[in-house]
């Protein structure tokens, strides 16, 4: 038993030692290819103006859960309460506070979105062009820069160590960075056919766009 644990040990350890030293697209497409759905916790600042004296919001934080293609719900418990969630066909944005629910189509709008990065189809390359960013922070950074014109967003770097996004950075046309940072991620957890269903809070004000 105790010569078969140390096998698996050295195999996991040889497979961490391959993905770090493996480009971050590489490392992104394996990541696409082998999770059909995953979850875990995430950390988002916005930072604005230059990188001399930039301006960084007080941290949102929440967590998120995902299932390939378009099924997601991305919820922020601090400072404020709203959920974002996607049933492959509506998204629904939730704000607790004011108890209101805006309803819209997802279509093709996921396709050039950064969710669809991480929660959207295998076909990443047909929404955006992928390039290597180098290495910073201990990560591998692969670059996408949208294909369409319907979107707010410049660029979009992820970050990757160990074959897992560890970061995300939104650069949209108004100067202004989005900067994600992800822990605690679950690859192909369990998930019932009703993970993503959406139930309309009791007295919510709905608003379809």
């Amino acid at each position: 038993m105790m010569r078969f644990k140390s096998a698996m040990a050295l195999g996991a350890g040889l497979l961490l030692a391959g993905f770090a030293h493996a480009s971050a697209l590489e490392q992104f497409k394996s990541f696409v290819a082998s999770t059909k759905a995953a979850r875990g916790e995430f950390v988002q600042r916005q930072v604005k103006g230059s990188t001399e004296a930039p301006k960084v919001s007080t941290p949102a934080s929440g967590t998120f859960v995902f299932a390939r293609p378009g099924k997601f719900i991305w919820t922020y418990s601090k400072p404020y309460e709203q959920v974002l969630q996607a049933d492959g066909d509506q998204l629904f944005v939730y704000d607790k506070d004011l108890n209101q629910v805006t309803v819209k189509k997802l279509g093709d709008a996921l396709g050039s979105s950064p969710a669809a990065i991480l929660f959207g189809s295998n076909d990443l390359e047909k929404n955006f062009t992928l390039s290597e960013g180098g290495s910073k922070d201990g990560l591998e950074w692969l670059k996408a820069v949208p294909k369409g014109k319907d979107t707010s967003f410049e660029q979009i770097n992820i970050g990757l160590r160990n074959g897992l996004p560890e970061a995300m950075e939104l650069k949209d046309s108004f100067g202004q960075t989005s900067v994600l940072k992800f822990s605690k991620i679950e690859k192909n957890p369990a998930l019932s056919a009703t993970s993503f269903k959406f139930v309309i809070p009791k007295g919510a004000d709905v608003f379809n766009n």
